[in-house]
């Protein structure tokens, strides 16, 4: 697992732009997830397709953005051997402070990746 700040271009516009719009309900949803005691690593699955991962929680079509977002958590992504079993340790230490970063997990065509998106200033 990488997060690499070379994101390429074609993605950090599109998302960037969503970002601003459903960070608020990310944010919210992270902390709902670790509150109910769900996980302590939630993640959210974007693509601009529907995909088995997660639950939606908001579909492009109801807030005029570019990717569909889908609720989840790290056990999921270890159950779906996204995330292998012998790389949670390291997933858990590279995860960053989930109150001050969402975790998105991009899914394009042939583009898959975890990036940690920075929650703007209240």
């Amino acid at each position: 697992m990488n997060n690499d700040p070379e994101l390429n271009g074609k993605y950090l516009g599109s998302i960037t732009q969503d970002f601003a719009v459903v960070s608020d309900t990310l944010k919210e949803a992270s902390y709902q997830i670790r509150k109910r005691g769900f996980s302590d690593h939630p993640v959210f699955a974007i693509a601009k397709f529907e995909q088995p991962i997660g639950q939606l929680l908001i579909a492009k079509e109801d807030l005029a953005v570019n990717w569909n977002y889908n609720a989840s958590f790290l056990d999921e992504f270890v159950q779906r051997e996204i995330v292998a079993a012998d790389k949670v340790d390291e997933f858990k230490a590279n995860y960053k402070d989930p109150d001050e970063f969402c975790c998105l997990f991009v899914i394009d065509d042939d583009f898959t990746k975890f990036v940690f998106i920075p929650y703007p200033e209240d």
